[in-house]
C-alpha cells in the first residue's frame, strides 16, 4: 500500500435517541492510499456515509463523534476549530452527496453557485471566475458550458447536475474527493458515463477518491480497494481483486453471492435476517446471528481486525476462502 493521505482510528460516533445512543460507528479504523480509489460497501445502516459525514465533520445533533482521530495529511481533523475545518471543506476534501439536484442552490444560476466557491476558496472574482466556471464545466465534459453556467438546478437532468456537483468539488483542486452514491440517482446509462468520468479525473489529476456505494459493479469499475463495513465496523479490507477472487469475511463472501447476474433465475439470494439493532448490538462478533459458519466462541467473543497477509485485514475467528466473482477490472 501507498502512504495514506488519510487514516481514520479508533473512530466512534452516534446518536443519541429517547431509546439510548444509536452507536453508527464503533472504533473504525481505516487507511485510504495516496492516489488510489477506496470503495467503502455493506449494507444500509453499516456506517458508510456516517463515516463520510464524519470525516468532513458534518454530524450534528443529536449525532456527535464521540471518539478517535481523523488524520488527513498529518493533522487531526477532529482537532481543529470549525473554522480551520471550513479551510479544509471543498479545498482539500471535497464531497459528493446522494441527490446532486438537492445539494444544488435551487435559486442560483450554476455559473454564480461557482463563482462563489471560486471566490471563497481560491480568491477568483468577475471575468477570472467566469472563465474558470467554463473551463471546469468542460472537463466534466459539459460541452454547452455557456448555457450550463445561466441554468437552474431544475432546467438540468440529474445526469449534468452531477457533472456540475463534479465541477464544483474539483474547483480547488482538493487531494480528496468522497463520493457517496454519486450514480444511485441515475438512470444505468449515465451511472457508466459518470464512473467513466471520475476514474478519467483520478488519473489527471491524481485524486484519492472515496467511493461509498452499494453496487459492487461501481466498486470493480473504479477501486483498487475495497473495505467492507459492518454494524459501523470495518469487517474486511484488501485490494479489490483479492476481495472479489477470494473474500475471507463470511459476510464479504455472502455479499458477492447476493449479486445480480444475467444468469440469475427466480429469487435473488440473500443473506439471512438483518443488520442488527445498533443500540443493542448482540454479544460477540454482530454478524453471527446470520453467519453459516458461526461457532459457539462468536456469540462470546469480539474478534478483532486481524492481518492475514501484509495488505488484507479481516475481522472474523474464522476467515474462509471462497471462489466469488472475478468481474473485469479495466
Amino acid at each position: 500500500m501507498t502512504e495514506p493521505i488519510l487514516q481514520i482510528e479508533d473512530l466512534h460516533t452516534g446518536f443519541d435517541t429517547p431509546s439510548g445512543t444509536v452507536r453508527v460507528l464503533r472504533g473504525l479504523t481505516l487507511a485510504i492510499p495516496h492516489g488510489q480509489a477506496v470503495g467503502i460497501v455493506g449494507e444500509s445502516g453499516s456506517g458508510k456515509t456516517v463515516t463520510a459525514l464524519s470525516i468532513m465533520r458534518l454530524i450534528r445533533p443529536p449525532g456527535r463523534i464521540a471518539g478517535g482521530r481523523v488524520l488527513f495529511q498529518g493533522r487531526d481533523l477532529l482537532a481543529l476549530s470549525e473554522q480551520e475545518m471550513e479551510g479544509v471543506r471543498g479545498r482539500q476534501i471535497a464531497m459528493i452527496f446522494q441527490q446532486p439536484r438537492e445539494s444544488l442552490n435551487p435559486v442560483l444560476s450554476v455559473g454564480t453557485q461557482m463563482a462563489l466557491v471560486l471566490e471563497r476558496h481560491v480568491g477568483l472574482m468577475g471575468g477570472a471566475a467566469a472563465a474558470r466556471s467554463r473551463e471546469l464545466l468542460r472537463q466534466v465534459e459539459l460541452s454547452d458550458s455557456d448555457r450550463i453556467v445561466r441554468a437552474y438546478p431544475h432546467e438540468l437532468s440529474g445526469g449534468m447536475c452531477q457533472r456540475v456537483m463534479i465541477a464544483l468539488c474539483l474547483a480547488c483542486n482538493p487531494a480528496l474527493l468522497i463520493a457517496d452514491e454519486a450514480t444511485t440517482a441515475l438512470d444505468v446509462t449515465v451511472q457508466l458515463q459518470i464512473l467513466r468520468l471520475l476514474r478519467r479525473l483520478q488519473q489527471e489529476f491524481g485524486l484519492t477518491l472515496i467511493i461509498i456505494t452499494h453496487n459492487l459493479g461501481v466498486v470493480a469499475e473504479l477501486c483498487q480497494w475495497v473495505a467492507v463495513m459492518y454494524a459501523g465496523e470495518l469487517a474486511e479490507f484488501a485490494p479489490a481483486a483479492q476481495i472479489f477472487r477470494a473474500p475471507r469475511h463470511p459476510y464479504t463472501a455472502r455479499l458477492l453471492a447476493c449479486r445480480p447476474t444475467g444468469a440469475t433465475a427466480g429469487d435473488l439470494p440473500v443473506i439471512p435476517g438483518a443488520v442488527p439493532d445498533l443500540v443493542t448490538l448482540p454479544p460477540g462478533c454482530p454478524f453471527h446471528p446470520r453467519c453459516h459458519r458461526a461457532q459457539a466462541m462468536c456469540s462470546d467473543e469480539h474478534p478483532l481486525l486481524a492481518a492475514l497477509e501484509p495488505d488484507h485485514h479481516v475481522r472474523c475467528f474464522f476467515p474462509e476462502e471462497v471462489q466469488a466473482w472475478t468481474p473485469s477490472l479495466r
